[in-house]
């Protein structure tokens, strides 16, 4: 089942160990609805390219700005929301790989 609300998550490429994807979430959108954590084998460090939002990730919340950077640790519950009033665009890294080039998680959970 889709959990995902954003406009737009790509996987840009990736090698055995890691990849990278971009992700844009419209104004008042996020990154899931359940707080559900898809990839709970890789971390994520998430890059804000554009926009503004929270990421809250475990028990912890923080605002992300251009430049922010956040580490979501692995096995962490998040969800990535877009407070601001344009597109909040992310660049992403998974080590491991977290997604197929579909965008969908590489296991079942």
């Amino acid at each position: 089942m889709k959990t995902r609300v954003q406009d737009e998550f790509k996987v840009l490429h990736g090698t055995p160990t890691s990849q990278v994807a971009m992700m844009t979430i419209r104004p008042g959108g996020k990154s899931n609805e359940s707080g559900k954590n898809e990839h709970p084998w890789a971390e994520q460090w998430l890059y804000v390219v554009q926009g503004e939002g929270v990421a809250h990730s475990g028990k912890k919340t923080y605002k992300l700005a251009v430049g922010s950077v956040v580490l979501i640790e692995k096995g962490e519950p998040h969800v990535i929301e877009n407070t601001g009033d344009t597109a909040l665009v992310t660049l992403n890294v998974y080590s491991p790989p977290a997604y197929g080039k579909d965008g969908e998680p590489l296991f079942d959970l």
